[in-house]
């Protein structure tokens, strides 16, 4: 497949690191020859220096041959023109853009029939905000996505020294939890993966990820003693678009309160939100953080734009009481400095919004991925299509499928109702298998087998 990648910044990269080990062919345009050029140094790649929404460019990057054009420059209005240009000039290439503003998205009109050609508009602040939402929802978890319209939730905990799990096998599953909808889909001991057969023994640390029905969650982690109070005291740090609109999100059921240094901006997000108090200092002021209560906030959010202020904050937050920390983490190269911080979460922009993306990149009927573990693992929703007997999957039973060690078939949603995969399991036309693949060198192996006939 060939794919032009229109932006060289930390979500151009990624997406170019996703997508340059799997047998495509990659070329992506920037203004930056530094960024193109280190990009280059790490990646079988083409490059091509300029304005990536002027026709000469995308001619010499080759964007009337490209399959899809994705669109992901910091600037909205050059996404948005270079995917204009390419509808004009070219029939083929399938256009994916990134648009970040809300005085764009907050008029959906501009994208429908007739509007802007955009096939796919996606926002990473968006797209957070819904993760960090969802990790409010269920306190205690590391991670939850949510699969076949919601009927089906992937979520992960970390396993404690004292959690009925510590120590015991797979297979014996069963007699410790109640519910047999659920599935352990992967287990991450020390960032490396174990595949979760029903020998694999749980350990102190592990991170453990978990396949349940979606009004099913709570009761797992209640099992697991992970069920936390409900958080209502929320202070984030950052007024910027992901922390505005979790604060939009939030003000009307809990307590929230929003630090932003700038005083402009603060005074430009206060006039947004009814119910939220916003108050302009600096988020690493201990003084400012004790006189606001930090030791009776449940959830202390850091969503600035630079990493130290928003680690440093977390981690004092954390050691002035707070209960829970989430800290936005933009360079990964960060994230080792996290361990034994006491910060509860991070969050990777770029690892959490890379997912909506490659859904659209995938070679056969995929509907979701979700991009884990840095990178390194990604769990998949493919629907099964094809007439019995010549397609890979329909009307053949699990073990009598060609899928390498490593990927999990876990879970599966037929007529609305979500069914646990077994051995013996026959898939049928239609069937959404949610799937987890340990890693991403194995995912070619899961387009072939889910490719439509």
């Amino acid at each position: 497949m060939k794919i032009l990648i229109l932006g060289a910044g930390r979500t151009g990269s990624s997406v170019a690191s996703a997508l340059a080990h799997e047998d495509n062919d990659i070329v992506v345009v920037d203004m930056s020859p530094q960024l193109l050029r280190e990009l280059k140094e790490r990646l079988d790649i083409a490059t091509v220096v300029g304005n990536a929404a002027f026709p000469p460019i995308l001619e010499q990057a080759g964007a009337g041959s490209a399959d899809i054009v994705i669109a992901v420059t910091d600037k909205d209005e050059t996404n948005m023109l270079a995917c204009q240009v390419v509808n004009t000039l070219y029939s083929r290439p399938k256009t994916i853009a990134r648009v970040r503003a809300s005085e764009f998205l907050n008029n959906p009109e501009l994208f429908r029939e007739g509007g802007i050609p955009i096939d796919v508009v996606i926002s990473p602040e968006l797209i957070v905000m819904d993760y960090i939402r969802n990790l409010i929802e269920f306190p205690g978890v590391l991670y939850v996505s949510e699969f076949a319209g919601g009927l089906v939730r992937l979520f992960s905990v970390r396993i404690s020294r004292n959690s009925m799990l510590t120590r015991k096998r797979i297979r014996t599953l069963k007699e410790h939890l109640a519910n047999s909808k659920i599935r352990i889909a992967a287990i991450f001991r020390d960032g490396k993966a174990v595949v979760p057969d029903g020998a694999a023994v749980i350990e102190e640390g592990d991170e453990i990820f978990i396949m349940a029905p979606r009004n099913e969650v709570r009761k797992v982690l209640n099992d697991l003693k992970k069920l936390e109070p409900p958080m209502k005291r929320i202070l984030i740090a950052g007024g910027g678009h992901i922390g505005k609109r979790l604060a939009l999100a939030l003000e009307n059921g809990h307590q929230v309160k929003i630090i932003e240094q700038n005083p402009d901006r603060t005074r430009k997000i206060a006039s947004q939100l009814d119910n939220t108090l916003v108050l302009q200092g600096d988020c690493t002021d201990e003084t400012l953080l004790i006189s606001e209560s930090i030791d009776k906030t449940d959830l202390f959010c850091a969503l600035t734009n630079h990493d130290g202020s928003n680690i440093i904050s977390a981690t004092l937050a954390k050691r002035l009481g707070a209960r829970k920390s989430i800290c936005l983490i933009n360079h990964a190269s960060y994230v080792d400095l996290l361990e034994g911080s006491g910060i509860d979460v991070w969050v990777e922009p770029e690892q959490t919004t890379i997912g909506s993306i490659l859904k659209h990149v995938r070679r056969g009927d995929v509907v979701q991925v979700n991009s884990l573990c840095g990178g390194r693992a990604e769990a998949i929703e493919a629907i099964a299509h094809g007439p019995a007997g010549s397609s890979s999957v329909i009307g053949r039973q699990v073990d009598q499928i060609n899928l390498p060690y490593g990927i999990i078939l876990g879970a599966l949603v037929r007529d609305n109702e979500m069914m646990m995969i077994h051995h013996d399991t026959v898939f049928e036309e239609g069937d959404h298998v949610i799937m987890f693949v340990m890693d991403k060198k194995l995912v070619r192996n899961v387009e072939k087998v889910f490719q439509p006939i």
